[in-house]
């Protein structure tokens, strides 16, 4: 088996990393017992109790892959763990951390080339730093792109970060977004979403969708025409809200010139990629209606919380695999 004959192809499955640990300085990463008997993983000032990460799929490469087998999944491509980010501690420490994730994530998936392959982790903090560690990931280590957080600090539109846009398109690789828990190492989340996972549920919905509108009002597409950015869990909101800020971009006095006219704002909607990781048949169906068959991707989050179908095989139309292979270059 490989990528070229996978019938399914999940871009949404994060990996934690033993060699990791203690590489961001005073931010840990740490992983330890708690008091309770329960694991404790530990990120900066932020615990998180009673996830089982050792002696999991997280990190075990083998009961991933017989966990892949359960599933129906025939390849991953693994991504950074969203609690790992680092994209608001010093540029250094973050740097540090992202090196050994990325050497480490590219042994392991160099063991399973024919289930397995990774994506990068990048100091977006430092726009400089992150091209410099995305070539050495994609040239060197052969990472397929990277996989970034939504909130960095820098707007996903600011200037700076276009020069790291354009060498994703020289290196011909795409670059994921997926958000992470506010208040890790970054701002805290607004105190309403404390309760109910909220921040979890709604939160990350409002970062995924913040990001599309971004990404389009702010003309990153128009500046970079040949550049493919995927969007985790549908896009949070976008499906819902399109034709609201469609819309917007019609009316509102700040909106683009370029924007103005009748589908616009669609067209380029159409030109994103999004995991289809949302949880419903009837979300599903009006992602796909909105944006296209053709710009999405399978997601599971795998062996997280939410990952659909757990206990029996996962059911992926082979277009998806196909999709997956367009975006992915392979």
């Amino acid at each position: 088996m490989s990528i070229a004959t996978a019938r399914t192809i999940d871009l949404h499955a994060h990996a934690v990393l033993e060699e990791t640990f203690g590489t961001a300085g005073e931010h840990g990463p740490e992983l330890t017992v708690a008091e309770d008997g329960r694991p404790l993983f530990r990120v900066g000032h932020y615990r998180l109790h009673g996830v089982r990460y050792r002696g999991s799929p997280f990190m075990d490469p083998d009961l991933r892959i017989a966990a892949m087998d359960r599933a129906g999944i025939d390849f991953q491509v693994l991504s950074p763990n969203p609690l790992t980010y680092f994209h608001f501690i010093g540029a250094g420490d973050a740097l540090s951390f992202c090196r050994r994730s990325n050497d480490t994530l590219a042994a392991l998936v160099a063991r399973y080339p024919t289930r397995l392959a990774g994506l990068a982790a990048l100091p977006m903090q430092d726009p400089g730093a992150s091209i410099a560690e995305l070539e050495r990931a994609v040239g060197e280590l052969g990472l397929w792109g990277a996989y970034v957080g939504t909130e960095f600090g820098i707007g996903l539109d600011d200037a700076r970060l276009d020069p790291l846009y354009r060498r994703c398109v020289e290196l011909d690789v795409p670059l994921f977004f997926h958000p992470a828990p506010a208040g890790i190492d970054g701002p805290p989340a607004w105190p309403p979403l404390d309760r109910f996972d909220l921040e979890l549920l709604l939160g990350f919905a409002a970062q995924e969708t913040r990001a599309v509108a971004t990404l389009i009002f702010g003309g990153v597409l128009d500046r970079h025409p040949d550049l493919d950015l995927c969007i985790s869990h549908g896009g949070g909101a976008i499906a819902f809200l399109c034709g609201r800020f469609a819309e917007a971009a019609h009316k509102r006095p700040w909106a683009p010139q370029h924007l103005r006219a009748e589908g616009e704002f669609e067209a380029r909607l159409r030109r994103l990629w999004f995991d289809n990781h949302v949880h419903s048949e009837a979300a599903l169906d009006l992602l796909t209606r909105t944006v296209g068959q053709d710009r999405l991707v399978l997601g599971t989050n795998f062996a997280g919380w939410d990952q659909p179908g757990e206990g029996r095989a996962i059911e992926a139309p082979s277009w998806l695999a196909d999709n997956a292979r367009r975006l992915l270059r392979k």
